[in-house]
């Protein structure tokens, strides 16, 4: 609820005062967003509710003495930009539950196009943008491709010691039959062509996919 009277007791305009109280409208958004403030000085700024802007800006708040405060410039923000969506879901995570993964890329354009792709199609929202990297997020966890200067290969290789590949749940087998179709026009082949989709066992319904860089996903149906 807007104060009808600041501390330094400049008054806040009706405007601001009603703004503070109108619900959300059909398509979610808050009537009076942008709410007209009186600062100290006797201007007027228009500023826009706190948060997170889609740009990735934090938006202007007001201080209690009614002043709005400096918004930052885009190019003054590092990293460069994040979604406008929560970092996680409102109920603490369970110790031990998976807070990130972090994927070296070689080349960062590319993996977005593979990357992105499917993890978008797999329910994922894309969460921050950095000029290094980019990641996307469901639930607790994100997943984060980085296009470091201290990498020491150009490739990934599998059957190193380290990450052999990620495994990801899909609702149904005709979804995974659907994604399979749709990866390879995104970067990705299918692996164990002869045995799919049934390469991890007779029980196992699952996708084996691997992009150009040499990074091997699952897809596990139900």
């Amino acid at each position: 609820m807007a104060e009808t009277q600041a501390d330094s007791g400049s008054p806040v305009s009706p405007e601001a005062e009603q703004a503070g109280t109108q619900p959300a409208g059909a398509d979610g958004a808050v009537a009076g967003a942008n709410v007209p403030v009186t600062g100290a000085d006797g201007a007027v700024a228009e500023v826009a509710s706190a948060g997170v802007t889609s740009a990735g800006v934090a938006s202007a708040g007001v201080t209690s003495a009614g002043v709005a405060e400096p918004v930052l410039a885009a190019e003054e923000y590092e990293p460069a930009s994040y979604e406008a969506s929560p970092p996680f879901t409102a109920d603490p995570p369970p110790t031990g539950a998976i807070h990130h993964v972090e994927l070296w890329v070689p080349n960062l354009d590319k993996a977005i196009t593979s990357w992105g792709w499917l993890l978008t199609a797999l329910g994922y929202r894309m969460f921050q943008d950095w000029p290094g990297g980019r990641s996307w997020q469901a639930g607790h966890s994100y997943i984060v491709v980085e296009q470091s200067p201290a990498r020491t290969a150009s490739r990934h290789d599998r059957c190193r010691p380290g990450l052999n590949h990620l495994a990801f749940h899909v609702e149904t087998r005709e979804l995974v039959d659907e994604l399979t179709r749709e990866a390879q026009l995104h970067g990705w082949q299918l692996m164990f062509t002869d045995q799919h989709p049934f390469a991890g066992g007779p029980q196992h319904y699952a996708a084996y996919l691997e992009n150009s860089d040499g990074y091997e996903v699952e897809l596990v149906g139900h």
